[in-house]
């Protein structure tokens, strides 16, 4: 049942520790943090410019890592200078939030480019065509992907170092069953067991080098909240109403062995590119088997504007797991106002209690290489909105 008992944020003094003792700290909480955020931030210009010179071959790889380096140290600073303890490296060594990890796997190859139409605001459309991915072999973890990115991470600060990779089901969803080499995998099970276990060697290895914060993103649960996403499916051979269950048991193979310290989140997100988005929809969906039979520790969701839905499916998430509301939009520069982050949060608190939710941007500032069409300055005052408001919500 909703729960009415709530003081509304906007109207109470934000001292609830009424909470009870057990309340988290802002201060002292662990991850994923009262005031948290996606992964991504808008590329600097000298990393634009030395991606493309290693594109043209007038830089070599050594150079390329150099300056993506010296971003990363100053993405770092720029997180640690606004007060955040989850600390990314801004994914500034993608080009694509998942083909540059998935493509390190063996057996997948890309195969071209798919033509997707993405909506943007005020009615218009945007033409994408982000490569496709296939399965031409077995799957296999033949190398460390993160590792050495983790590990320069954790060099450039004193905080929680944030590791963001795609969800494995990132490999199945667009393409389906004619995406995946019928001579490799006559059973798609024996794909489904391959892909777990190659993504259980990438994240051992990511352990032993002491990543301990493990964000999975995951575009396709939020495309089966869309009935357009939903028919392509079935078009694709695919039971829609499957799939989320199908999806829950390769993320739960695929982090079933991480160490028991280690916290895993996904990130749910119905398209980022250029300020656009390819579905929408609310979680009702997908909300039983996505907070009950997803073995992780907390949820980003996308709450920025009506496309994804209201806070009703939130009344699923069980004790012990953390959502972090994407109420502060990536996709235009406006900044929000803090009253009004603070009603929405209460309008949660009615579905989840107030000491399980957190508080983050809808999205990351750039998915791509590309980013958002936002300024750097907004992308600073949104994440300054998203710190104070929690620490006037959290204590």
């Amino acid at each position: 049942m909703p729960r009415s008992s709530l003081c509304p944020i906007g109207l109470c003094s934000i001292s609830y520790v009424t909470l009870t003792n057990n309340a988290r700290r802002f201060e002292d909480a662990h991850p994923p943090f009262r005031a948290d955020h996606v992964g991504s931030f808008l590329r600097p210009k000298a990393l634009i410019d030395a991606r493309a010179a290693f594109k043209e071959g007038s830089i070599d790889a050594a150079a390329l890592r150099a300056v993506e380096d010296e971003a990363i140290r100053g993405v770092v600073k720029f997180q640690e200078d606004l007060g955040l303890e989850g600390i990314t490296d801004g994914e500034f060594r993608r080009t694509f939030f998942h083909t540059d990890f998935l493509l390190q796997l063996d057996g997948v190859e890309t195969a071209g480019f798919t033509q997707v139409k993405f909506h943007q605001h005020g009615g218009k459309e945007l033409e994408y065509a982000p490569p496709v991915m296939k399965i031409t072999g077995k799957i296999g973890h033949a190398r460390d992907i993160q590792r050495a990115d983790y590990e320069f991470l954790a060099s450039c600060t004193s905080r929680t170092p944030k590791v963001t990779i795609p969800s494995p089901t990132m490999l199945h969803f667009r393409g389906g069953r004619d995406a995946i080499d019928a001579a490799a995998y006559p059973d798609l099970e024996d794909f489904y067991a391959d892909l777990a276990a190659a993504y259980r060697a990438e994240i051992a290895s990511l352990a032993d080098a002491g990543c301990r914060y493990l964000q999975l993103d995951d575009t396709n649960l939020a495309y089966l909240c869309d009935e357009t996403q939903r028919e392509n499916a079935r078009k694709r051979g695919m039971d829609p109403d499957e799939l989320p269950r199908l999806y829950a048991q390769i993320i739960n193979e695929s982090i079933r062995d991480k160490p028991e310290d280690m916290i895993v989140c996904v990130h749910l997100c119905r398209g980022n590119f250029r300020s656009s988005w390819a579905a929408e929809g609310g979680y009702e969906p997908v909300a039983e088997v996505l907070f009950n039979e997803l073995n992780i520790d907390g949820y980003f969701l996308e709450y920025d504007d009506p496309r994804s839905g209201d806070f009703a499916p939130l009344r699923h998430v069980p004790k012990g797991k953390t959502v972090v509301l994407g109420l502060v939009t990536t996709k235009l520069g406006e900044l929000e106002s803090k009253d009004d982050v603070k009603r929405r949060i209460d309008e949660a608190a009615q579905f989840a209690p107030l000491d399980q939710l957190a508080l983050s941007p809808q999205c990351g500032f750039s998915s791509t290489v590309h980013g958002n069409d936002i300024e750097v300055e907004q992308q600073a005052a949104k994440m300054r909105l998203v710190i104070d408001v929690a620490k006037d919500v959290w204590g």
